[in-house]
């Protein structure tokens, strides 16, 4: 069995499990310690991380395959286990001391993260000094580390330089405030800094992950450390919606199948509307994971022939990551009109893969207006003005 059947394996495995603590992961607001450790010991955290400290190094589509998996038994838990996971990728691409403040004790170790430049970040001798109130960090409970993104200063008249600043947990406190009606298990809480100490070392800037030349690459040398970050951001925070809608569709072929109707008993799996949804949701399905698929092949192909993908090409994988999503609410959607009114009730499992999809197609990066027309402006011929591609 190749490394990709078996860590598949032990996602389905773990789905019928994490579909069953879902309602309490979801009362809890952040995913159980146990289905962290499940995660743990099938090496879900290890898949992207460097195998001189331990990982897989596992092709992209592995790794998003097994999100997806987990995210259809739980949402909450594919979407922290996907977010969390990612930053093993993303502390490759920093210097070796900073891999080693992280991993040198204890190569397990998790990083949870806030992206948005929201804190305030001050030049100071040997590195900087930040502060300020970061949003939406899943899985921070979890973890040990956290990255947290913000514009380190410049000279006037200097291109911005937005950087990801790693702190350890002493450095920051975790405000307890993800009360929300979707994502409910992700612990997506707000992270509080005050005037922590960043050495230099602990940074890593976006231009160099948009250049696919980040200080890491010379330790991590391996094809999967020379793909766009933001290429690869982005699918971590897309792919669970395609868990959702299977769990939804799995859902609603259950029921339906032995559902007849209460006025002339007739049964619900022979109403031509209702095999035209289920195809129509399968259909799309099918074709969104084929075309990310696709999409990782090809750019897994130019780094391994030790090229940098052209943009055109990120530009339209950009806008194919986030487009997924939209499928995905409409998949959701049409499935929970069919459901009639038992869907209604909060019991129900696909009032919550309702309410979780959308949680999801709130997130910035699966809002597919901005990249929709950046890819339409440069197949016109315009520049591109999306660099987190």
């Amino acid at each position: 069995m190749s490394c990709h059947q078996e860590l598949l394996a032990r996602a389905r495995a773990l789905r019928p499990i994490l579909a069953e603590r879902a309602e309490h992961t979801s009362e809890l607001r952040r995913v159980p310690e146990e289905s962290i450790a499940a995660f743990q010991e099938a090496g879900f955290f290890r898949m992207l991380q460097p195998k001189r400290w331990g990982g897989y190094e596992v092709h992209p589509n592995t790794f998003f395959d097994v999100q997806r998996e987990v995210a259809a038994g739980c949402a909450s838990s594919g979407w922290v286990l996907g977010v969390v996971a990612i930053h093993a990728w993303q502390l490759a691409l920093f210097p070796e001391q900073a891999q080693e403040d992280v991993w040198g004790s204890d190569a397990s170790t998790l990083i949870s993260s806030s992206y948005a430049p929201t804190g305030k970040v001050e030049k100071v001798e040997g590195g900087y000094r930040i502060s300020g109130r970061w949003s939406f960090s899943s899985g921070s409970d979890h973890c040990q580390w956290i990255f947290l993104g913000g514009f380190a200063p410049t000279p006037e008249g200097s291109p911005p330089d937005m950087r990801t600043f790693l702190l350890p947990r002493s450095d920051y406190e975790i405000d307890d405030n993800w009360h929300t009606f979707a994502l409910r298990g992700t612990g997506s809480k707000d992270i509080v800094v005050e005037g922590a100490f960043v050495p230099e070392h602990r940074t890593h800037k976006l231009i160099d992950g948009y250049l696919c030349k980040s200080p890491g690459n010379a330790l991590n040398t391996a094809p999967l450390y020379r793909i766009p970050f933001g290429q690869i951001f982005v699918r971590s925070v897309s792919t669970s919606a395609l868990g959702i809608a299977r769990a939804a569709l799995d859902f609603y072929l259950g029921v339906t199948a032995k559902k007849v109707g209460a006025a002339d008993g007739s049964p619900a799996a022979k109403d031509p509307g209702t095999q035209l949804s289920v195809a129509r949701a399968a259909s799309k399905l099918d074709k969104s994971i084929l075309v990310l698929h696709r999409n990782f092949d090809e750019l897994m192909a130019y780094a391994e022939r030790g090229e940098v993908a052209p943009i055109d090409k990120r530009v339209a994988w950009r806008w194919d990551s986030s487009e997924v999503v939209s499928d995905c609410v409409e998949v959701v959607d049409a499935l929970f009109a069919n459901c009639g009114g038992r869907a209604l009730f909060t019991s129900s499992p696909i009032h919550r893969l309702f309410c979780d999809v959308h949680g999801a197609r709130a997130h910035f990066a699966n809002r597919p207006e901005k990249s929709g027309r950046n890819y339409g402006a440069v197949q016109l011929g315009l520049r591109s003005t999306d660099f987190f591609i």
